[in-house]
């Protein structure tokens, strides 16, 4: 992996969630589901990395992985250089204050039979903060920053819209004052209006909580608006990341390219010649041999993109997983690192 960034707060290594087969009477196992499959990524403090792919690709079985609401098959994933994964107990519990999460559906994510401020106070219950009136005024507080009112507090989820529910969501993982925040696809079930409220409302709490963020979403506008560095995910695996303007402004992978050029331009007279990814996703029991893209890209090379997996080399902050890119650089004589661990699984660079 590359050298850890100063400040970092999350640092994700070779993280892998693989899903067994299991079919017949003796649930026997037939295969597995490489959902995430050697994922690496850091997040700084105060930072939001967005993480974008086509659905199904692992982004929200990665937020969930890293956050052990599924349980990784391996990795590893610090938190100010403490590994998650080896804590249990206690120091988890003590832990799992400065990490939170918004899920994407703001209906099924809250207790239909709890109030609206039993479901904000649970997290300081659980975690002994405060007494009774103690609580309650901080969850009226927090209800208040959301822009719900300290009156809701009383009401239960199925009174509230879609967005004022995303709003109580949010209030459940800002309560704790979290240091680290998972949004998972937490503005996709909502109108586009009511996206840019809850949008703003994140940007806001981050300038004012310091708190760090890692987006999960396909809306490719979105990340742009809210992201300090993206990273790109296809079949359980990042192909690549850059800080933001950099990214959009010079992505270096295909299906970087592809995904870029299928966001809508508002000029209808406009005309452009579109990259279409042909085919769908493989599937993630019996990936692709060698880059995971291969069968759907139109630059790949027969006897290298299909045999061999590329190296992640880096320009700079930017990453990227491509044999076609990294020749493209080297033959430009551009400088570039291989990450740590990537040397022996592609060829020497020129």
């Amino acid at each position: 992996m590359s050298e850890r960034q100063p400040g970092a707060l999350v640092e994700v290594s070779r993280l892998e969630k693989h899903f067994p087969l299991r079919k017949g009477l003796l649930r026997r196992s037939r295969g597995i589901v490489r959902a995430v499959d050697g994922v690496s990524f850091q997040v700084g403090a105060g930072e939001t990395l967005g993480l974008v792919g086509e659905s199904g690709c692992g982004k929200t079985t990665t937020g969930r992985a890293l956050l052990r609401l599924l349980e990784p098959t391996s990795g590893r994933v610090l938190v100010d250089g403490r590994d998650i994964l080896r804590l249990g107990g206690r120091e988890l519990r003590a832990l799992r204050r400065d990490l939170q999460v918004v899920f994407q559906d703001p209906y099924a994510s809250l207790n239909p039979r709890m109030t609206v401020g039993a479901i904000v106070e649970e997290g300081l219950t659980i975690h002994r903060i405060g007494s009774r009136a103690e609580r309650r005024e901080k969850v009226a507080r927090v209800l208040d920053r959301v822009g719900l009112g300290a009156s809701c507090a009383a009401r239960y989820p199925h009174e509230f819209s879609g967005g004022q529910r995303q709003r109580i969501g949010i209030a459940r993982a800002i309560v704790l004052r979290p240091r680290f925040i998972v949004c998972d696809e937490a503005v996709s079930a909502l109108d586009v209006s009511i996206q840019a409220q809850i949008v703003n409302l994140l940007a806001e709490l981050q300038e004012e909580l310091g708190v760090a963020y890692l987006f999960i979403a396909h809306d490719l506008a979105l990340v742009e608006h809210l992201s300090d560095r993206v990273a790109v995910m296809y079949l359980g695996e990042i192909v690549e990341s850059a800080p933001t303007r950099e990214l959009f402004d010079r992505p270096l992978h295909p299906y970087t390219k592809a995904l870029l050029d299928a966001i809508p331009v508002p000029d209808p007279e406009r005309r452009r010649t579109r990259i279409v990814l042909a085919g769908d996703v493989p599937s993630a029991i019996d990936p692709p041999a060698g880059c995971r893209f291969h069968p759907r890209c139109a630059v790949a090379v027969r006897g290298l993109c299909d045999t061999r997996a590329p190296r992640t080399i880096a320009v700079g902050a930017h990453e990227v997983n491509c044999h076609v890119v990294e020749d493209e650089l080297s033959r430009a004589g551009t400088t570039f690192a291989v990450r740590e661990g990537d040397e022996s699984r592609a060829r020497d660079q020129r």
